[in-house]
């Protein structure tokens, strides 16, 4: 969801996770003048189509392949298991991460941040965009593409998504990651 919490959870995961490193779906918007307009005037924004997919995967193939020459920090953090220190981790935060089929495959865990509908457009409204969200944007599309991609993932049954409460705090949430985390990285070393 729009405005859920995803980079800042994101963000203190990787200073408390050894190895660390995040990719972003933000980083793979493509231009303004690429992102289709419908007939009420709305920029598209929150569909595939206006985002560079394909480059997005890519970036997190050439990680996975030698995620020690991607720039990330290999720095020891405190309260790292012994059993982790030797793993590397990346992270993927973004909106439509799991409604593309070419990223499915890649995933070890997955987590979807939820809000209610007037907590989302109240923390939606505090934001500035460039471009600015015009009037009825909320409304008319980001709202309903949420709903959309949401109900896509949860016909899915064969995908394992833990869903999160967004509007819980960011400590409860950041402990119950990287506690999943930590749990996931020990059954993958065993």
């Amino acid at each position: 969801v729009t405005n859920g919490g995803k980079t800042t959870l994101a963000e203190k995961l990787k200073n408390m996770l050894p190895n660390c490193d995040i990719i972003s779906q933000d980083d793979f918007f493509k231009p303004e003048s690429e992102v289709e307009t419908d007939e009420r005037g709305f920029k598209l924004y929150d569909v595939l189509d206006a985002l560079y997919m394909d480059e997005m995967v890519t970036s997190i193939r050439n990680w996975i392949k030698s995620p020690a020459s991607s720039g990330v920090v290999t720095e020891e953090r405190q309260n790292t298991c012994d059993s982790v220190k030797n793993v590397f981790i990346l992270i993927v935060e973004g909106f439509l991460l799991y409604n593309y089929e070419p990223l499915n495959e890649l995933w070890n865990r997955r987590y979807f941040l939820t809000l209610p509908y007037e907590e989302c457009k109240r923390r939606r409204s505090t934001r500035v965009y460039q471009p600015a969200d015009t009037p009825g944007y909320f409304d008319g599309h980001v709202w309903p593409m949420y709903l959309k991609y949401k109900s896509e993932l949860e016909e899915n049954a064969s995908m394992q998504v833990d869903y999160l409460d967004g509007t819980k705090s960011q400590e409860e949430l950041l402990s119950y990651v990287y506690n999943d985390i930590i749990q996931e990285l020990n059954k993958l070393r065993e």
